[in-house]
């Protein structure tokens, strides 16, 4: 599976009394579906993944991808704290026509988290798994990073594409780049102009999207409009090795300078528009157009997303016009100070 350009780590909605606001997660999942983003990712850190239970969590990924363009790649977080519950959620996502997972360590037994440990989670998950495996290093929220020479010797694994790095070290992407460049490359299917084709492409539902009438339906003297058969899906082939994403909207123009092969990006959440503006300047080579836009977005990422975090995000969708709503107890919501303050920094910021 093709992971390249920018995704948005979107949020899960809630009503006041915190049941999921699905009506909102279908009208934000729409609206980034009409943008320039790559693709997003549902259940990641800032949707509060941790918040939900299992049936939440299938609800979610099921209502999230019924509302995305069938051209945006779809990644679900899957991690849990056993490889069978992991599993599980896996082949929910995989019923749903995602394109892959993205698999952070356990976490609750941290001080008995070895390498070994590790490996073999990572392993076994990807093992079983129905979808391609990202990792995730996120060591703010796991006290656990994934070692460099772990994640080399993952990267040969034939159901593990990638990793999305959100220690925001650009350093920690350089050497994951270095270490990877030799493990096994895949050939997997893009679109003429080299893009990700997505399993909903592919899906029974996308083939018959255009239907022709049935001979009984003709009979019945009942006119039904119908749209024309859909085209057959044109396709190539690319060859790509393990994949880097970085996690920080701080740094992702010196992660793809580094070698990453695009970002996944909680404050794409609120602003796609301005962080997939990084990621294009750089794509045409204009890199000083590109640190520029990364200036631009700087202060207003580290405050809303490092300092202010899931609460942060969410209002920030409001102002941008995504839903963002409340976020779950025991997570606290932000004061009147704390909202003007993230209005300010986003009143020049493109959405």
């Amino acid at each position: 599976m093709l992971i390249e350009g920018v995704f948005a780590a979107v949020t899960t909605p809630f009503y006041s009394d915190e049941r999921i606001y699905f009506r909102k997660l279908e009208a934000n999942m729409a609206r980034y579906s009409r943008s320039l983003l790559a693709g997003m990712v549902v259940l990641g850190s800032t949707g509060e993944a941790v918040m939900l239970d299992d049936a939440e969590s299938r609800e979610v990924l099921r209502v999230a991808a019924e509302a995305t363009a069938p051209e945006k790649v779809l990644i679900a977080g899957v991690g849990r704290e056993s490889v069978g519950a992991t599993f599980v959620l896996a082949e929910a996502a995989a019923e749903f026509h995602y394109d892959a997972i993205l698999v952070r360590p356990p976490s609750y037994y941290a001080g008995q988290l070895s390498s070994p440990a590790v490996l073999n989670y990572f392993r076994s998950v990807a093992d079983h798994s129905p979808l391609p495996v990202l990792l995730y290093n996120i060591p703010k929220c796991v006290p656990y990073q994934i070692p460099i020479e772990l994640i080399a010797e993952l990267a040969n694994h034939p159901n593990i594409i990638g990793i999305k790095d959100s220690s925001g070290s650009v350093d920690r992407i350089r050497a994951s780049v270095a270490a990877t460049g030799t493990a096994l490359r895949r050939t997997v299917t893009v679109t003429p102009i080299f893009e990700a084709v997505t399993a909903r492409m592919l899906s029974p539902a996308a083939e018959s999207a255009g239907t022709f009438v049935s001979a009984s339906g003709l009979a019945s003297g009942i006119a039904l409009a119908t749209a024309p058969p859909a085209a057959p899906l044109k396709t190539r082939s690319r060859e790509v090795g393990f994949q880097v994403l970085c996690g920080s909207g701080s740094s992702v123009f010196e992660s793809l300078q580094a070698g990453a092969s695009g970002a996944i990006l909680a404050f794409a959440a609120c602003a796609p528009q301005a962080c997939q503006e990084i990621y294009l300047a750089w794509k045409d080579h204009d890199l000083e157009l590109a640190g520029e836009k990364q200036q631009r977005i700087a202060e207003a990422n580290q405050r809303i997303v490092g300092v202010l975090g899931i609460a942060g995000v969410k209002y920030a969708c409001d102002f941008n016009g995504y839903y963002g709503g409340r976020v779950r107890s025991p997570l606290l919501a932000l004061t009147a100070e704390e909202k003007a303050g993230i209005e300010t920094l986003l009143s020049q910021t493109r959405n």
